[in-house]
């Protein structure tokens, strides 16, 4: 039955122990989010105005940042895989800092740069763009967050594809452009939509980058996270119906990007 449920593999059984305890750390609070549901007041609440305002723009945002994503992470994973020098070293880490980076820390990082008084953004002020406390900044707060997922992705499946075919490609006249769209791009499709639907989960999630550099004006810049945060403030529960639609989003996410790599896996065993 256990192998059944499980499948086949030998391991030590007091490793059972700390890995249940490790699953139920996990599992518990959502399972606790849905028996605390008010079931009876749910899809009130999740189809309210300022519930549906917030879903929309969290959306709308993802999306808009998940496509700056594709069109900067791919160029950075490409030219991080086929370099490896010191500079190559550097900027990758630097382009992977948000991973480890407190995302208030980088709210207050984009806001010295695109702020009013900031970096880049005092010349754009004189252009007369203002970009902080706008829906512009909550995208690039979620671009900010969400690239490292998309560019690691790729990176990861360019390096295990090699370089062969390409080597091959140029052997038979193709040129960097061709070979980039013909040969390398079409061999890391997988990765890269694990990528993009990883990004797309980070971004919708965003919350403290966000409500540094772009605020918690509804409509505007108050995306889910932030309408729940609210919401917990001035009613505990009424925050549980938007949050238990958030999980759903990432288990969703989760279960397709874990089916596509058990399926990638499969065909790599075949």
């Amino acid at each position: 039955m256990i192998r059944r449920l499980f499948g086949t593999g030998r391991v030590p059984v007091w490793l059972y122990l700390p890995a249940a305890l490790g699953v139920a750390l996990i599992v518990l609070p959502p399972v606790g989010l849905i028996l605390r549901t008010p079931w009876d007041t749910f899809v009130e609440q999740v189809t309210s105005e300022a519930s549906r305002q917030a879903l929309v723009l969290s959306l709308q945002t993802a999306a808009v940042s998940t496509l700056l994503c594709i069109v900067l992470g791919v160029p950075m994973a490409v030219t991080f895989a086929r370099h490896d020098g010191v500079l190559t070293r550097v900027l990758r880490s630097l382009v992977l800092l948000p991973l480890v980076l407190p995302p208030v820390v980088g709210g207050i990082a984009l806001l010295y740069t695109f702020g009013r008084l900031g970096l880049v953004g005092e010349h754009l002020r004189t252009a007369g763009v203002d970009i902080a406390f706008t829906t512009t900044a909550v995208i690039l707060a979620q671009t900010f967050v969400a690239l490292p997922f998309l560019v690691i992705s790729v990176e990861g499946s360019l390096r295990v594809a090699g370089t062969r075919y390409e080597e091959v490609a140029a052997t038979l006249g193709a040129g960097p452009s061709r070979t980039l769209w013909r040969v390398t791009l079409p061999l890391i499709v997988p990765s890269l939509l694990a990528g993009v639907v990883l990004s797309f989960a980070r971004a919708m999630g965003e919350f403290g980058a966000t409500v540094t550099f772009a605020g918690n004006a509804p409509g505007i810049t108050q995306t889910a996270p932030l309408a729940i945060y609210v919401a917990e403030i001035d009613d505990p529960q009424a925050a549980i119906p938007l949050s238990l639609v958030l999980v759903a989003v990432s288990l969703i996410v989760v279960v397709a990007v874990h089916t596509r790599r058990s399926s990638r896996t499969g065909q790599g065993a075949l």
